[in-house]
C-alpha cells in the first residue's frame, strides 16, 4: 500500500524574516539553501534531504506547509486519490513542483486546515560527516501537532497517509511511525496548530554540545536535557525567535515498521523525563494556540 516514509521540510511564515534566518544558519546550525524567490531555504549538513527548512515573510509567524515523502510518483498519485476520499480539501493535484530541488507531489488540507505536501522524486542535496563533538543537526527526527480530536487526527494518519501507532501516552499522546523511527509524528489535543519540531543529532554528547552553542549565543534551553520513556529519546527544547518550539534529540529507538506492538505508558514525572533532572517541562513550553490561517491555501 502507499504511505507516507519521511518527514521532508517544514514551511513557516514569520514576520521577522532576518531573525529567524539567522537563528537557523548562525544558532541552530542549518546551511543555506540557494534560491530565487525571496525565501529563505536551509538544509542540514549531514543529510542528503534537499531542505528542511523554508522561511517566508508574512504579516503573523504561522506554519505555512508541512512536507513528506513517499517513494515514488505513482504512490503520489495513489496517496491523493486516499486523501481526497478521506474527505480532506485538496489544495493542488499532483504536479512538478517549483521548488528548489523540484519533485512531484500535491498539497492538502488536513481534517484541522493545517497545509501538508506530499512529494517524490525531489532533488537529494549533498551531505556531509557530522563529528561527535561538532553539535549540528543530522535531520528532522519527528513533528508533534495539537489536534482538537486527536483520536481522530490519529486515525487518520494511519488509515489514510499509511502510518502505525508505536505508542500512547495515556489517552492523549499518540507516537506515530512511516519507517524504523519509533515516531515521526505524534498527536497531541488542543487547538489545530503545530507543537514542536524535533532534529536528530549524533548522539548525547552531539545534543549537548549543540546546547552548549544555543546557550552561548544567547538561546537557553527551555526544557531538559531529559529522555523520554515513549522513543526512549533525549531531549532538549528551545524556543526560535519567532515564538516556534524546536527540539535536539537523540538515540531515538529504532523498531521494525510492520510488527512493533505499542503500549499504553501512564503519565508521570519520570516518564516523561526518565533523568529527571532537567530545567523546565511542558508547562515552560510555547502554549498552543490555532495556527494562523487554518484551511487558507499559501501556495509559495
Amino acid at each position: 500500500m502507499s504511505r507516507v516514509t519521511e518527514i521532508r521540510y517544514v514551511g513557516y511564515g514569520v514576520s521577522d524574516l532576518d531573525a529567524e534566518a539567522r537563528f537557523y544558519r548562525d544558532v541552530w546550525g542549518l546551511e543555506p539553501v540557494a534560491s530565487e524567490d525571496g525565501m529563505a531555504w536551509f538544509k542540514t549538513r549531514g543529510h542528503d534531504e534537499h531542505h528542511v527548512v523554508r522561511l517566508r515573510a508574512a504579516d503573523e509567524n504561522r506554519i505555512d506547509v508541512v512536507a513528506l515523502a513517499t517513494e515514488s510518483r505513482t504512490d503520489v498519485d495513489a496517496l491523493c486519490a486516499r486523501v481526497a476520499a478521506s474527505g480532506a480539501q485538496i489544495v493542488h493535484q499532483p504536479r512538478n513542483l517549483t521548488a528548489p530541488g523540484g519533485g512531484y507531489g500535491f498539497r492538502f488540507f488536513t481534517p484541522d486546515g493545517m497545509q501538508f505536501e506530499i512529494s517524490s522524486d525531489v532533488a537529494r542535496g549533498d551531505s556531509a560527516g557530522i563529528d561527535r563533538w561538532d553539535g549540528i543537526p543530522v535531520k528532522i527526527s519527528h513533528i508533534v501537532f495539537h489536534s482538537p480530536d486527536h483520536h481522530a487526527f490519529v486515525q487518520w494518519f494511519c488509515d489514510v497517509l499509511g502510518f502505525k501507532v508505536s505508542d500512547w501516552l495515556g489517552d492523549f499522546m499518540g507516537f506515530l511511525r512511516c519507517n524504523s523511527a519509533h515516531h515521526r509524528i505524534a498527536v497531541l489535543p488542543g487547538p489545530p496548530c503545530l507543537n514542536h519540531v524535533a532534529y536528530d543529532m549524533t548522539g548525547i554528547d552531539g545534543m549537548m554540545r549543540g546546547a552548549h552553542r544555543l546557550k552561548v549565543k544567547g538561546t537557553p534551553i527551555q526544557w531538559g536535557p531529559g529522555r523520554h520513556t515513549a522513543g526512549n529519546n533525549a531531549f532538549s527544547y528551545f524556543v526560535t525567535p519567532g515564538g516556534f518550539a524546536v527540539e535536539y534529540t537523540a538515540e531515538l529507538e529504532e523498531v521494525d515498521f510492520e510488527t512493533h506492538q505499542g503500549t499504553v505508558l501512564t503519565p508521570a514525572p519520570l516518564v516523561m523525563d526518565q533523568w529527571g533532572i532537567g530545567t523546565g517541562g511542558p508547562q515552560t513550553m510555547p502554549q498552543p494556540v490555532p495556527n494562523p490561517g487554518l484551511f487558507v491555501a499559501v501556495e509559495a
